[in-house]
């Protein structure tokens, strides 16, 4: 079964058992999907559903600390519920161990030294760990290693 089935199934479900919030979250990737194939005219395929839905979580992760500044905990859990959801469509993600050894092979195999090396490091890395990591988690490693 593709995401794009998955998520339909996951919708209809939703609905029949009056989960809003599951249903509004799937509704919403959805229409992101949809209009992500209206833009670029193609039929999403599972790569880049899964693009999409770690671009809405990263969004989602930002949001949360502009509601903590406006001291608005009931979006916060709103949130973290979202992203509770969206996660479940994501390959399972890497550990920081896992993260770490990756980060350290690419940086010894294209001989990697200095933070000046950072933008092709990002670029090297984030396919190997496409949607199983976050690209500031990466860079976080990566600026330990460098330094």
């Amino acid at each position: 079964m593709s995401l794009k089935e998955k998520l339909m199934e996951d919708l209809k479900t939703s609905m029949k058992e009056k989960d809003t919030l599951r249903k509004n979250t799937i509704t919403m990737v959805r229409a992101s999907i949809k209009q992500f194939e209206v833009d670029e005219r193609v039929d999403a395929d599972d790569d880049q559903i899964l693009k999409i839905i770690s671009k809405q979580l990263k969004e989602k992760k930002n949001s949360i600390e502009d509601f903590k500044r406006g001291d608005r905990q009931d979006l916060v859990d709103q949130t973290n519920a979202e992203m509770e959801i969206l996660q479940e469509y994501l390959p399972e993600q890497l550990s920081d161990e896992e993260l770490e050894e990756i980060v350290k092979k690419v940086i010894s195999d294209k001989g990697y030294s200095s933070m000046k090396d950072m933008g092709n490091l990002m670029k090297d890395v984030m396919p190997i760990v496409e949607g199983k990591a976050d690209g500031s988690r990466i860079s976080e490693i990566a600026k330990r290693e460098f330094s």
